[in-house]
């Protein structure tokens, strides 16, 4: 037995939290923008993946018009920020609405370092980061999709193994349903199935 929902009759917020439950676990981009005054920003934002390959870029959906989007649209620029497990609690305390004007950043007691490509700083403690130059913009009812063209990473040296991050020690967070948080409990190998033709070839 199945039950149906439909998004033409329920309201936004109730099919919001129908979708953030179901379409999980949802890695976090924690993005880092400057005000056109100067003052840092820092927010997770859970909608966000890979858009392309060549070129790089990635995407990240605000929903709403929240700082991170107007910051994006002023000065053109932000980083992605891996958001680590041992952060959590700073994670989550950027996702508060502070006012324009705050930084999320003193807020949360989270150093900064100096972006090599753009203005906006990144997470000091993130062992990963992405600047980004912003490529597009969509806007979709009442979210915009920001597509960043990546311009420089930033790889800690301690989540590397044989030259390759490894998920065991970037320990990434994931955003799930209602109020809950995802980590990495355990990882599998699996690799692709070939395929084999009539004749036995690949």
């Amino acid at each position: 037995m199945r039950i149906d929902f439909d998004p033409a009759v329920m309201s936004g917020n109730e099919f919001y939290r129908l979708l953030t439950a179901t379409v999980v676990p949802r890695p976090i981009a924690w993005v880092s923008t400057v005000a056109p005054d100067g003052i840092p920003n820092l927010a997770p934002h859970s909608f966000f993946t890979i858009a392309s390959v060549e070129p790089p870029v990635v995407q990240f959906t605000s929903v709403g018009r929240k700082d991170s989007l107007r910051n994006v649209e002023a000065t053109g620029q932000f980083v992605v920020n891996l958001a680590p497990e041992p952060l959590m609690e700073q994670v989550n305390a950027t996702a508060t609405s502070f006012p324009p004007g705050v930084s999320e950043f003193e807020q949360a007691g989270l150093a900064t370092e100096p972006s090599l490509r753009v203005k906006p700083p990144r997470v000091a403690l993130s062992p990963v980061a992405l600047e980004c130059e912003v490529h597009s913009t969509v806007g979709i009812g009442d979210s915009t999709v920001v597509f960043g063209r990546v311009v420089h990473a930033v790889v800690s040296d301690e989540v590397m193994v044989d030259g390759h991050p490894d998920i065991r020690r970037l320990l990434p967070l994931a955003r799930l349903g209602k109020d809950e948080w995802g980590a990495v409990s355990s990882v599998h190998e699996l690799g692709r199935v070939p395929y084999v033709g009539p004749e036995g070839g690949a």
